[in-house]
């Protein structure tokens, strides 16, 4: 960022065609009356997942249950067999979608015929009510329809959230109704269908970027410079450099910060209200020299959907502080930022939550520009960002000059027991991550980390200049990529990747 020496109606329908991912292949020959779709040809020894195309999320067994009644829900995806599922041939092309934890099999309860009828799991009868047809139609999506009532597999209500239940319904083309047959190899974590691609940028003009995956969507917010906070989704990470960017927030006529928004960061947080989204923010005044006017804000929002509706919670400081973000240490939360320095130069700082928008207790200071390569251009610590593994607790922060190509991350690890001591932080000798110019990428940092759909891959998002010329400004665009773990705990982010390279999106990725 630019610092201080710089300047549903119930359903919406919706004809699709549809397709088989992974080991399911497509028997095009079988016509089966649902339009122009197809029977396909499945793997009677695999496992799969089968994950919803609206959701992104996983059919699973509720809570885990091996009881004959236990209903059918969506559910985050992860490696549990209460997620796997074995098609087993009845014959004429339909099958039965068994359990693996429980060896029940899916059913829709008591031979109902009615729309919004619940699908539970029951021991295998091999009833009409427990057989499937899986068809395609050539997309990437597959249906199920019950023979007993000629009905599809459906996410009630078009919901989105874990715990939503699984029903039948009328076949209508819906998203919710349209499902992506995952298979688990051997039994252990997901497997993954093949794999998506995308390229840098995600985001032109997308500096200060921020990136979360929930309930089947990335989201990404970034600085916009304006008086608006925007908010973009997509299925996919390659997804967002084209999405829409909507206005979840607009600050004109807030006269401690109507203008100039940067780095905003969204996080779901326990409230007095349950878990909320906390979206924190810098504005100041428009006034020719705005800078020394920025302060950190934060919105909350309605619900769980992270793009709102918000509203504005409260101010947070009074003074020059920038790039808020959120640490979790033994149950207490935290609020990272960048400020002055009290005459230490431009340093990173951590101060106590008592609830997400109230500050209390002293403003501490936990790093500082102190090291050769994070003084370049300008001496600058900033953007500190939690990154958790294994039960380590670590800051990935920005040094150096955003308006210099030299901007870039180092690290800071908690081996004390007090994160609210400046001593219980150790910081590592050299930079984590950095400019490359072979592959044309200079001033890389302020980053975010996310999970990849499945979990099980991490990732950095973060910004950068395609120039050595480049400044710290709106040209700055978003970039993403996966990164590793070395022997001693510490993240391997690699190289920042050059744009225009085609990588492998992350693991799980639906759409």
């Amino acid at each position: 960022m630019s610092r201080l020496d710089a300047v549903r109606p119930r359903r919406l329908w919706r004809a699709v065609t549809l397709a088989v991912v992974g080991t399911v292949a497509v028997a095009s020959a079988v016509v089966v009356g649902h339009g122009n779709a197809y029977a396909v040809t499945i793997d009677p020894n695999a496992w799969y997942q089968i994950v919803s195309r609206h959701s992104g999320l996983a059919v699973s067994v509720s809570g885990g249950s091996t009881a004959d009644g236990a209903g059918l829900v969506q559910a985050t995806r992860g490696s549990q067999t209460s997620q796997q599922f074995q098609f087993v041939s009845s014959g004429g092309g339909y099958y039965r979608i068994r359990a693996r934890h429980s060896g029940k099999v899916l059913d829709v309860y008591n031979f109902s015929t009615a729309d919004g009828a619940n699908v539970v799991q029951w021991s295998d009868l091999n009833g009409t009510n427990q057989q499937f047809s899986v068809l395609d139609t050539t997309s990437g999506f597959v249906k199920m329809i019950n023979r007993n009532s000629g009905k599809a597999l459906d996410v009630w209500e078009r919901s989105t959230v874990d715990g939503a239940r699984i029903s039948q319904y009328t076949d209508n083309g819906g998203d919710n109704q349209q499902w992506q047959l995952v298979n688990v190899a051997g039994g252990g974590p997901t497997g993954t269908p093949s794999p998506n691609t995308f390229a840098n940028p995600i985001k032109l003009n997308g500096p200060d970027p921020w990136l979360q995956y929930h309930n089947g969507y990335y989201h990404l917010a970034t600085t916009t410079w304006n008086s608006t906070i925007t908010m973009r989704r997509s299925r996919t990470l390659g997804g967002l450099a084209t999405a829409t960017d909507q206005v979840v927030f607009n600050l004109a006529g807030r006269a401690n910060g109507c203008c100039n928004m940067w780095a905003p960061e969204f996080h779901l947080l326990n409230g007095p209200s349950g878990q909320r989204w906390y979206l924190y923010y810098v504005a100041g005044q428009n006034v020719a020299d705005f800078n020394p006017t920025q302060r950190l804000h934060v919105l909350e929002s309605a619900g769980t959907d992270p793009m709102g509706p918000y509203t504005f919670k409260a101010d947070l400081g009074n003074d020059w502080q920038l790039d808020a973000s959120v640490l979790q240490v033994n149950g207490n939360t935290y609020l990272m930022g960048t400020y002055g320095g009290d005459g230490a130069g431009q340093s990173n700082f951590i101060q106590r939550l008592s609830n997400p928008w109230t500050l209390t207790g002293p403003r501490v200071r936990i790093s500082s520009p102190t090291l050769a390569w994070e003084r370049q251009t300008a001496p600058v610590n900033e953007g500190p960002e939690p990154l958790y593994h294994n039960g380590r607790t670590m800051i990935v922060y920005s040094a150096s000059a955003c308006w210099g190509p030299d901007y870039k991350l180092g690290l800071l690890t908690l081996t004390g027991s007090d994160p609210m001591s400046a001593a219980s932080w150790t910081k590592h000798p050299n930079p984590v991550f950095q400019r490359n110019d072979a592959n044309g990428v200079y001033a890389p940092g302020h980053n975010g980390f996310f999970k990849s759909p499945d979990g099980t891959e991490d990732w950095i998002v973060y910004h950068a200049n395609s120039s050595a010329g480049g400044g710290c400004d709106m040209n700055r665009s978003t970039r993403a990529q996966r990164f590793t773990w070395n022997a001693d705990g510490t993240p391997n982010f690699g190289v920042p990747a050059r744009l225009g390279v085609t990588l492998t999106a992350p693991s799980g990725e639906v759409g």
